[in-house]
């Protein structure tokens, strides 16, 4: 087990023997949702709760303590505690106030920024925010939904912006002196990734032919109208030409000479001359 000596130990037993061990690859930050003390969080997950986290921040300078060893499965990051791999995040939980809207102060920014520096060094974890919900890096709980089985907002739109905009940088320029986490390739997306990016909801607005009340489509469900309607179209299409097949063989029934094919080509034609303007136009 790897304990970070900048944290007082508070040791979590039977957790820290008894759960399973993790390769960490990823750190997440929490707010906790209440005022508490880093000892405060401890006794929670102690006496309260079959939950917990690594670690624990106060308010106050240097406040900041260790439940479990960061080899240790914690369980407050949902499908990111341990995956099937032995993968697992490491979890920071933080003191905030009892709606978590206040930004992290001073004291918490620096604690998380020396933390951070300590797991890219001590677990290889990168300079980077996390791209996808297993991608090695930083992030926070809100940043994927398999993080948290429910749904989740924390640590709150301050912190996150923080987390973004001061702590990674912090941590970045403390590890390698450089103000910019190091350019990485991309990372190719597993099919369950493109799975959820083609039926993740809330995002397209549905088209004004949905039915009320359902405010949103998913990409998946575009792509299945739009062919659904165009073979609709095909078949409007297929009924129009055999529509006018069968007049001009009654027309050619008379005794005015037709010719049927030649008819129909020009109709035909016709038809996809007015659907050209009608592309270009619109």
């Amino acid at each position: 087990m790897a304990w970070y000596p900048g944290a007082k130990k508070l040791e979590l037993q039977p957790e820290s023997d008894a759960q399973p061990a993790i390769r960490p690859t990823q750190l997440i930050v929490h707010s906790i949702v209440a005022n508490w003390t880093a000892r405060r969080t401890f006794e929670f997950w102690r006496d309260s709760t079959n939950l917990e986290s690594h670690f624990g921040i106060g308010y106050g300078a240097g406040d900041i303590a260790q439940y479990i060893g960061t080899e240790t499965r914690a369980d407050a990051n949902a499908g990111a505690n341990r995956r099937s791999d032995g993968t697992g995040a490491i979890s920071v939980e933080t003191a905030s106030n009892s709606t978590a809207t206040d930004p992290w102060n001073a004291s918490q920014i620096e604690e998380l920024i020396e933390l951070g520096v300590w797991a890219h060094r001590t677990h290889k974890i990168p300079l980077r925010i996390c791209r996808t919900h297993n991608d090695p890096g930083f992030g926070y709980h809100s940043l994927f939904p398999q993080w948290s089985t429910s749904g989740t907002a924390c640590p709150g739109k301050a912190r996150i912006k923080q987390f973004r905009e001061v702590v990674i940088p912090g941590i970045v320029a403390r590890a390698t002196g450089k103000t910019k986490p190091p350019k990485e390739a991309d990372v190719a997306l597993s099919t369950d990734d493109i799975k959820k990016i083609w039926k993740t909801d809330g995002i397209l607005p549905s088209p004004s032919t949905a039915a009320k009340g359902n405010d949103f489509w998913t990409a998946d469900s575009y792509i299945r109208d739009i062919h659904a309607r165009l073979r609709a179209v095909q078949g409007v299409q297929e009924a129009n030409t055999a529509t006018i097949r069968a007049m001009a063989e009654a027309l050619a029934s008379r005794d005015d000479a037709v010719d049927v094919d030649a008819l129909i080509a020009r109709i035909e034609t016709a038809i996809k001359g007015v659907t050209v303007r009608l592309e270009t136009e619109s």
